[in-house]
């Protein structure tokens, strides 16, 4: 049976967690890999983004269980811990880089994590090897500014700019990542006017072939999410794992199908 939707998963760093505010975004080597074993045990079949794209404009069929993995940012982590356990799965993915700190750390979180601490993003070389093992790499801004705040020139900078960064690099850069899913209408719109073909938000839920090219949904898994959660999560195309979450969908569906809803 062929899929009418598609999940698209958003990580971003796998390493060590050294405090709740990297918990959230960071999930441990040891996680990730019972959260990949969790999915391919319950049939799923991770596709690449073109793979993606192909399908959402009706140039291929893809099996019922098939799903998008995505990374935000670009940290080395995933270079060290989550392709090798991709690979055992032959599983793609794909990758949202800030161009500008290709080789560097995520400077912007500096301000933003409670100990100041800043992890290393992938370098050149690392990126031109994952690359030839099932990543895909694409646009996640310059720096990793807030688009909403930014005046035209800025705004520009970190779109056009990150599109011709990457081009620069060999890094063939058609899809996009709005930092912390902030976008609006002028946004979008700059995104489109610096060549990008499609955007990824991180609005929750399934894309069925009528999604918006430029508001992709994702569902965000976090560092402390349990196997369990992730497997409710990537069926209710929901951002609540929790059992409650689960048990409401079905007794809704148990009350439509009594007529009751």
């Amino acid at each position: 049976m062929s899929s009418e939707r598609i999940p698209v998963l958003m990580y971003h760093r796998v390493g060590d967690a050294h405090n709740p505010w990297e918990r959230k975004y960071c999930i441990s080597p040891q996680h990730f890999a019972q959260h990949m074993s969790a999915l391919a045990q319950s049939n799923w079949q991770a596709i690449s983004v073109n793979d993606f794209m192909a399908w959402r404009h009706g140039k291929k069929v893809l099996p019922k269980k098939a799903f998008l993995i995505s990374f935000d940012d670009g940290f080395k982590g995933v270079y060290e811990h989550a392709w090798p356990v991709l690979r055992q799965y032959h599983w793609p993915a794909v990758m949202f880089l800030v161009s500008k700190l290709i080789g560097q750390d995520d400077s912007w979180s500096k301000d933003e994590n409670p100990d100041g601490r800043t992890y290393p993003i992938l370098n050149r070389t690392e990126i031109a090897e994952m690359a030839q093992g099932g990543f895909s790499f694409h646009g996640h801004s310059r720096n990793h500014r807030d688009l909403t705040t930014l005046n035209e020139s800025d705004l520009i900078d970190e779109t056009e700019g990150c599109k011709a960064e990457l081009n620069l690099l060999d890094i063939p850069c058609r899809y996009f990542a709005y930092p912390y899913g902030r976008f609006g209408e002028r946004e979008m719109s700059a995104v489109k006017a610096a060549g990008f073909e499609a955007a990824f938000s991180v609005q929750p839920g399934f894309n069925r072939p009528d999604v918006d090219m430029f508001r992709i949904r994702r569902l965000d898994i976090f560092g402390t999410d349990t196997s369990a959660m992730l497997l409710r999560k990537i069926t209710l195309g929901s951002n609540d794992g929790r059992l409650t979450a689960w048990a409401r969908y079905y007794l809704k569906q148990l009350q439509s199908r009594l007529g009751l809803g």
